[in-house]
């Protein structure tokens, strides 16, 4: 969070081939409160940094010798490590869609103002709070999912083998998932593993 939403200051990684860019950019951050935890002249050198440093946000500017700022971009987000701005001196519908592909956050257009910039910061990082929401839901629906599956199974392979009643064998699972201190899904994986040997 950034010191304008009254927490920690906001940790961003910012590149542009450009270095007069760059200072500019890194002030007018600074001035608002954010921190520029890293500076980088190519797209190369800003993935290296983002996967080093760990920012919460980073700003990278379209055309970039080495790699460009989108493909930068694609490659940032993909591996999860922060929501990406992307800035340029061009609106052509080609690199706005190009951007949108690689899940880029936002789009600024240079010439841009410190005003222009809180918004779009905010904007990405609440979006990404979302996505990383949405991602953690997912993941434990399917984690729900897979433990409700292994034990209904493992709960048949029971009832098969003792005549015990359905409810009777998943009072069996839960009652060894407390002894052991392990999951309920851990010990019905014990049971469909041992079963299947």
């Amino acid at each position: 969070m950034s010191e304008t939403t009254g927490k920690t200051k906001l940790r961003i990684l910012i590149a542009d081939d450009e270095p007069i860019i760059r200072l500019d950019l890194k002030k007018m951050l600074e001035e608002i409160g954010y921190e520029c935890v890293a500076e980088a002249g190519d797209g190369a050198k800003a993935v290296e940094a983002a996967r080093n440093l760990s920012p919460d946000l980073v700003i990278l500017d379209i055309m970039m010798p080495e790699m460009d700022g989108i493909d930068a971009a694609k490659i940032i987000d993909q591996e999860k490590i922060a929501p990406v701005i992307l800035l340029s001196a061009y609106s052509q519908v080609d690199l706005v869609n190009r951007a949108k592909e690689a899940g880029v956050f936002s789009y600024l257009v240079k010439p841009f103002k410190m005003a222009d910039l809180v918004p779009a910061i905010e904007i990405a990082m609440s979006r990404w709070q979302e996505m990383l929401e949405l991602e953690k839901e997912a993941k434990d629906f399917e984690d729900k999912l897979e433990t409700r599956k292994a034990v209904d199974r493992a709960k048949g392979i029971l009832m098969d083998q003792y005549g015990l009643k359905e409810q009777e064998a998943f009072r069996r699972i839960q009652v060894q998932s407390m002894n052991t201190r392990k999951s309920m899904r851990e010990i019905a994986e014990a049971i469909i593993i041992a079963h299947n040997v």
